[in-house]
Order: C-alpha cells, then sequence, then structure tokens
C-alpha cells in the first residue's frame, strides 16, 4: 500500500510534538536517566583507526568525524549521501544520472566526472580496501560497525593516496556469540526495505561466519511521460559474507566477500530551458519528470574479495596483510537533452577490475614512541566504451582502457617526549604508471559498425612519482583539551583523457599533470563540564597546484555542433576554512549536536582557451558556509526500553556543481528540515519513523549546461520521504 507522504508528515509531526511533551511533564527521574546522562560523552569516546590504531575521537591529532552504528541509526543514515550535512565541509551525492556513482568532496578537493582513468579525490575505503572506481561506491549502509570522515591530504596512512580525504566504512566485527538482526521499512514512493545479518559461531574452533544482506526498493520519484516508466527509482540488491577465526590473541583471519547489484532505472534530470533544436518541448513542470527516447537502463554490479590476516609478533609489534581483488560493471543510457528527440544520446559502458595488496606494521610500545610503516602494491585495468549520436546525424564512439600500477611505501611515527607534547613525522613516495589505449572513431550511422574515420588512435604511458611529508605536533593542554598543529601534502596522480578527439583537438591526446595540495592546519579539541560538553575546531589554509577538471565543451568548429569532454590541468588555488564540531547534554535527557563550517576556495590561475579567468572562475561543490544541528530527546522506559526522538535542521550556501558558472545550474543557499522518532522496546524490538526533507525543499545537486547542444538541465535531491521500520535483533 502506498503511504501518503502529507499523512505521514502530519503524522510524525504530532509524534514528536506528543513525545517530548508527555516527557516533560513526566518524572525524570527514572532509574535510567543516570546511564543517559553519559550519551555526550559516548560521542566523545568512539574508538577510531584513523591513525591504523585505536584511538578514542577526541584523542585523534586530525580533523575526523565519526559515527558509529547507533549514530547512523538517529540520523536515519541510508547511504554515505547521507553524511554529507553531518561532516564539515563534505559535499557528498550520487553522481548525475546514477543511483549508486558517487561524487565527493571534502574541502573543496574532489572529483566529479565518473570518467574511467581518473582518480576520485576523496578516498572510500571498504574495511581497509580502496574502491578505485565511484561507479557503485556510494555504499548503503547496512551491518556496519561504525563510518569514519578524514578531512585533509591523508598519504601517510593510508593505502592508495587520498589528496582531499578519507571515508572508512567499517562493517562489523566476528563475535564469539551467535546472533543477528532484521529489518524491514515501509515508506513513501512504495518504499520497502529489508535489512538481515547473522552471526554464527561454528562450534569453539574459533571460527565465525557471518552474512548480511540489504534488498532496497521504491517506486521513482518522476515519471518518463514519453514511455509511462518510473524514472529516480531504487532498485538495490546488496550483501556480504565473511568467514573469519578470532580464536586466538595472536592471530586472527577475514575473508570477505561483498557485492552489490543496482537495477534502478534512469535518474531525472529536469529540462531548465527550453533546447533550441526543439523549441515546441516546454520545460515540464515537475523536477522528475523527463520525456527520454533512450532506453531506462541504468545498471551497476560489483562485487569484491579480500583477505585480512592479523598477526601479533610481540608485545610492541603488530603486523597486517590485506588483499582484495575488486571488479564493477555499468551499462547506463545519458539521455543529455532528455526528449525523445535525438540531440544528445549517449549510451555507455563501464568495466574495471583491480587488485591491491597491503602490508602494514605498527608498533606501540606504551611509552614514548609508536607508529605505522606500509606497503601498498595496486593494479587497476578500467575501460569501456561511449556510443554518442548526435542530431542522428554525428555519430561516434569513446573506446579505450587505462591501466594503472601504482607502489607506494608510507608511514608516520610519534614521539611522545613528555605527557603533555608529542612530534609526528610521516611521509610517502609513490611511484604510478598509466597506461592508455584509446581507439576512438566516428561512424556512418546509429549501428556504429561502419567506420568513417578515426579521430583518435593512441597507445601511451606516462609515469609518476612524489614523496609527499607529513609534520604534526600536539600539546595536550590539560586531560580534556588537545592542541595541534600539522603540514601535510597529498597527491593524485595524472593521467590521460579517454574522451580524446586528437584530430579535432591534438592537445588532447597528451597526458594532465599530477595534482597536489599542502594543507596547513590548528585545530583543538576540547572537553567541557565533566566531559558532557565537546568542542571540536580546526583552521586550515591548503595550496591546490594543478588542478584536475573535467570540462563539457564541444569540438571546435564542428557543424552539427559535436560533444567534446576536456580533461585538463586548471593551475592553482588557495582553499582556507574554519570548522566546528559540538556535541553535548543540556540535561539528563536532551542532547545536542552540531557543526558549522567556512569554506574560503578561490583560483590563483584558470587557464581557458590561453585566457587567465582565475578572476571570475569558481570552484565546484565548495559552499562558502554548511552546517547541521540536531536536538534529542532520550527518555528511558521502565520496561527497560527507551524513546529517542530527534529534530534536525542542515544549510549551506550557494554552490557550483560544475566546472561551468551556469546560474541555472548553480544552487542558491538552502536548507532541510529532517526528524525521527525511535521506540527501543526492550533488548529485541524496535520501531522507528523517520522524515526526511520535511519541508519538500526543491534543491539542484548537479546539471549539464552544454550550450552549443541546447542543453540546460539539473538533478535535484530527493523529495519529502517518510518511513516506519521495525527491527528485531537476537
Amino acid at each position: 500500500m502506498s503511504l501518503q507522504p502529507n499523512r505521514l508528515a502530519f503524522a510524525l509531526t504530532l509524534a514528536l510534538t506528543a513525545v517530548p511533551v508527555a516527557a516533560l511533564h513526566a518524572q525524570d527521574q527514572s532509574a535510567g536517566a543516570e546511564a543517559d546522562k553519559s550519551e555526550a560523552a559516548k560521542l566523545g569516546t568512539i574508538t577510531v583507526t584513523a591513525r591504523k590504531r585505536e584511538e578514542t575521537l577526541q584523542e585523534v591529532p586530525i580533523a575526523v568525524t565519526a559515527f558509529s552504528d547507533q549514530k547512523l541509526e538517529d540520523f536515519n543514515v541510508e547511504d554515505l549521501s547521507d553524511l554529507g550535512a553531518q561532516v564539515p565541509n563534505m559535499t557528498i551525492y550520487a553522481a548525475r544520472g546514477s543511483s549508486s556513482t558517487v561524487t565527493a568532496y571534502i574541502r573543496g578537493v574532489g572529483q566529479s566526472d565518473p570518467l574511467w582513468g581518473v582518480d576520485p579525490g576523496v578516498g572510500i575505503y571498504l574495511d581497509d580496501v580502496y574502491i578505485a572506481r565511484p561507479q557503485g561506491a556510494l555504499l548503503d549502509v547496512f551491518d556496519v560497525d561504525r563510518i569514519e570522515v578524514l578531512r585533509g591530504p591523508q598519504g601517510s596512512l593510508y593505502g592508495k593516496n587520498t589528496i582531499g580525504g578519507a571515508i572508512k566504512y567499517v562493517s562489523r566485527v566476528l563475535s564469539p556469540d551467535f546472533g543477528g538482526s532484521v529489518s524491514l521499512a515501509a515508506g513513501s514512493y512504495n518504499q520497502l526495505d529489508g535489512k538481515v545479518s547473522v552471526n554464527v559461531p561454528l562450534s569453539d574452533s574459533g571460527w565465525v561466519a557471518r552474512f548480511a544482506g540489504a534488498s532496497l526498493s521504491r517506486d521513482g520519484f518522476g515519471e518518463n511521460r514519453f514511455t509511462g516508466q518510473d524514472v529516480s527509482d531504487k532498485e538495490i540488491m546488496a550483501g556480504r559474507f565473511t568467514l573469519g577465526y578470532i580464536g586466538s590473541d595472536q592471530f586472527s583471519m577475514r575473508f570477505t566477500a561483498d557485492g552489490i547489484d543496482d537495477a534502478s532505472a534512469v535518474r531525472g534530470a529536469r529540462m531548465l530551458a527550453t533546447n533550441r533544436f526543439a523549441p515546441t518541448a516546454l520545460p515540464l513542470d515537475d523536477r522528475y519528470d523527463v520525456r527520454n527516447g533512450m532506453p531506462n537502463i541504468n545498471d551497476t554490479t560489483m562485487e569484491g574479495y579480500s583477505l585480512t590476516l592479523d598477526f601479533k609478533l610481540n608485545d610492541d609489534w603488530s603486523m597486517k596483510s590485506v588483499s582484495a581483488y575488486r571488479k564493477s560493471d555499468t551499462e547506463t543510457n545519458i539521455d543529455f537533452d532528455t526528449l525523445p528527440n535525438i540531440i544528445a544520446d549517449v549510451k555507455a559502458f563501464y568495466s574495471d577490475n583491480q587488485q591491491s595488496q597491503e602490508f602494514q606494521f605498527n608498533y606501540d610500545g606504551g611509552g614514548q614512541l609508536s607508529g605505522v610503516a606500509g606497503l601498498y602494491w595496486f593494479q587497476g585495468e578500467a575501460g569501456g566504451t561511449v556510443l554518442n549520436n548526435f542530431f542522428n546525424a554525428v555519430f561516434g564512439n569513446t573506446n579505450g582502457q587505462v591501466d594503472t600500477d601504482s607502489i607506494a611505501f608510507y608511514g608516520e611515527g610519534t614521539w611522545r617526549f613528555n605527557d603533555q607534547w608529542a612530534l609526528t613525522f610521516g611521509g610517502r613516495w609513490t611511484s604510478e604508471e598509466k597506461k592508455v589505449d584509446i581507439f576512438n572513431q566516428s561512424f556512418s550511422n546509429a549501428t556504429y559498425t561502419v567506420p568513417i574515420a578515426t579521430v583518435s588512435d593512441l597507445n601511451d604511458s606516462v609515469e609518476f612519482t612524489n614523496f609527499s611529508p607529513k609534520v604534526s605536533i600536539d600539546y595536550q593542554a590539560s586531560e580534556d583539551t588537545l592542541l595541534y598543529g600539522l603540514a601535510s601534502r597529498g597527491f593524485k596522480s595524472g593521467g590521460f583523457n579517454i574522451r580524446a578527439n586528437i584530430s579535432a583537438v591534438p592537445a588532447s591526446g597528451r597526458p594532465f599533470d599530477d595534482e597536489q595540495v599542502t594543507t596547513w592546519e590548528l585545530g583543538a579539541k576540547m572537553a567541557f563540564a565533566d566531559q558532557s560538553w565537546f568542542l571540536n575546531a580546526a583552521y586550515f589554509y591548503s595550496d591546490y597546484e594543478d588542478i584536475q577538471l573535467s570540462i563539457f565543451t564541444t569540438i571546435p568548429n564542428s557543424n552539427p555542433p559535436a560533444f567534446f569532454g576536456d580533461f585538463t590541468n586548471a593551475g592553482a588555488g588557495t582553499v582556507q576554512g574554519i570548522e566546528l564540531e559540538l556535541f553535548g547534554q543540556l540535561s539528563d535527557n536532551w542532547v545536542v549536536q552540531g557543526n558549522l563550517a567556512w569554506l574560503d576556495a578561490e583560483y590563483d590561475e584558470f587557464i581557458s582557451a590561453g585566457v587567465d579567468v582565475s578572476g571570475v572562475q569558481k570552484f565546484t561543490n565548495a559552499p562558502e558556509f554548511s552546517g547541521a544541528i540536531s536536538l534529542q530527546y532520550i527518555r528511558p522506559l521502565e520496561s527497560g526500553g527507551e524513546i529517542r526522538s530527534r529534530v534536525g535542521y542542515s544549510y549551506q550556501s550557494k554552490v557550483y556543481p560544475t566546472t561551468d558558472l551556469s546560474e541555472a545550474i548553480a544552487q542558491e543557499g538552502y536548507g532541510l528540515l529532517s526528524a525521527g522518532v525511535i521506540w527501543q522496546v526492550d533488548d529485541q524490538w524496535k520501531l522507528a519513523l523517520e522524515g526526511n526533507n520535511l519541508t519538500d525543499k526543491e534543491y539542484r545537486t548537479t546539471g549539464y549546461n552544454i550550450g552549443a547542444l541546447g542543453i540546460l538541465t539539473g538533478f535535484y535531491g530527493a523529495p519529502r520521504t517518510v518511513s516506519l521500520t521495525a527491527s528485531y535483533q537476537f
């Protein structure tokens, strides 16, 4: 049965009003109230492994935000995109026409083009394994222990250098006890989500098997008015199987196989202006409806396998080995014009496989010295074919493969030379080679079987070597105050533009350069009022060099106009900002959590057609101001359960999501309202009523502006949605 959004939103508002009011008139001196007084302290003592060793969130002298499984549930985090508002200076969303391809930016550093052979600016790690391609990387949250978001370059700690930051998805650990959970959610647009996990010890041998799976579906937010099919729907199956040995303090092993099948339809884009090549097709009034003439297919499959071995060599030394293989395949249809007319119709096939090996050595003698050192090897093959049809008159393809071979040595060591001061030195040396095989042609018709010209035939390679240092110093001013300063450098290798058209644009066959970010940061982590309030603050200043940018344009002097995707180094920029995170206990039952960020990102040089346009060019996905606040009421029940009710608001200022400065695609500042009530009935049963975007705000995440083809479209975030979830833990 379809749930009506307006009625459910009204019911949710009543519930949020009734729960706190009723609780305020009840006796607050219940037996569980004292336990809830530590709710804020729980946030500050989340155990993280940001520096490859276990520390609490407040002990780590870097800018990191962590979410326990409880907090992920409180904020109704369904996939990684839901974290954007909760992390200072992070923007993350589904890329253009996809449901599971990720676009992620941290502190103005990222990559919005899912083109194969181009490295992301923000690294996403699934249980220590780097996910090289954005397709399928917008991970859905199920059976998770925590998620950590590290801001700024992380080269001295992580396998593949992450120039903008790292997002660590940590699944639940294996347990010697039998148990599991199952949940079922129903909501707006016929949402029906099922999740299950089970942990099974294999007798008393120390071997444990764990399975987790999710089926996630809902109807589309919009309709293809040409075919009557849903668009912007969700149909995802995901699973993870783990077999491990935990029967010894000296050795543990974990083998994991995971997979995702995203069969969601094409994501709808709103036509923002009439296309001059179809003047009678006026823009639609609904922001999700389309009139696409291409097939409603946007499929992605991804699978991965990893083997993690942990050895405790002695009291001071431990070693970890992580061996991994991943692959993904995508078939998608991109109807740029959103019309049945053939103006710019693109069909794309992406394929990717990667293998990696990491050896990691950790030292912690419990005294003055601690550190980590590692060797990382990565090999990836990314390829595909894109079939372009412009005006049913110009037919061409983008075809080729980029192979990456990378090896790196990394590490950092900390010398705590007294009870208050500690000094850390780190660095990373990387050697990376990229080989390209490009064979792009133009054809006589839409069968793509009769070539009439070869526009690019390129076999080439390029090598990059880099050393990225890090130095930091931290000062424990008191038991509750940690101050730190650091300088670090991040590196992302260059490569080749797989869309090259060498015959028309000779420069497109040359490799683009690597980019580097050098960041200086000052930070403080503070606790107040007997650790019932926490305030974390950071100021950073970054020099950003040889910025890699994807630019959608047309081939010069083409008639009719033909699409051309250029990939180039824009020049240099400076990025600075301030980040504040606050969480605290207002009373025995009330908890507040929030963040506030300021970001100043400016180009120092941006060469376009031989002209420096840095004075007018803007950084993409870099809002000047952003923040969020959440107020939560937690009421213990005499039955042993509790009620947790929450209302939250997030805001970001104006943002340009693409490299062009189209004001029609730029999103003005906006805010989103969310709320939820979670009733923990007892140790096993739980009910949750959640609502997102309760004011049904219209806001764009990205879009296309290709003037020569008359294309101006925008992709929008989700409308108001409400869901009811029942969970059982055993």
